[in-house]
């Protein structure tokens, strides 16, 4: 059960949410909404991460799913497995993403991904030679994105576990 009762989402800024959303709002949203300046800035952001980057949609959900993964979030996991798949993301490369899973499946530019999204939420710093390795892949705004979206992410799991969200 979650640890706050979530909001009913009246007003303008739930109807932003809706928006993005296609009409509805999640658990996420209603617990969001008891702030709701801060409903709307993470609603800009995160429709920023998943509408307006110039990163590709497998290396997104990947990165998503394996900061799920690791710090045991398992509301964002189902929310973007299913996201993955949409995105190109196979079976078997989902599975990679789960601890202990076999990354052989996964290209090499995913693996990087799988590498720095791991520093980044373990470590927070990032080696040098992990971090060169990006440049294989991605430009500078790729980079910039993928950066951006393991941060807000890892943001994202740390509100659901806390609150309990989603654990009906």
């Amino acid at each position: 059960m979650a640890r706050l009762d979530y909001v009913a989402g009246e007003g303008a800024v739930a109807d932003r949410i809706r928006a993005r959303r296609g009409g509805r709002l999640t658990p996420l949203d209603g617990m969001l909404l008891h702030s709701p300046p801060f409903a709307d800035g993470w609603n800009s952001l995160l429709g920023a991460i998943r509408g307006a980057s110039a990163l590709p949609a497998d290396i997104r959900e990947l990165a998503i799913l394996r900061v799920a993964e690791l710090n045991g979030a398992e509301y964002e996991w189902s929310a973007h497995e299913p996201v993955a798949k949409e995105a190109g993301m196979t079976t078997e490369q989902i599975a990679a993403v789960r601890a202990g899973g076999d990354v052989e499946v996964l290209d090499a530019r995913q693996r990087a991904t799988l590498a720095y999204t791991d520093a980044m939420t373990r470590n927070v710093t990032v080696e040098n030679g992990l971090f060169g390795r990006l440049g294989e892949f991605f430009d500078h705004r790729q980079v910039v994105e993928l950066t951006v979206t393991v941060s807000a992410y890892n943001m994202v799991s740390r509100f659901l576990v806390a609150l309990e969200v989603g654990q009906e």
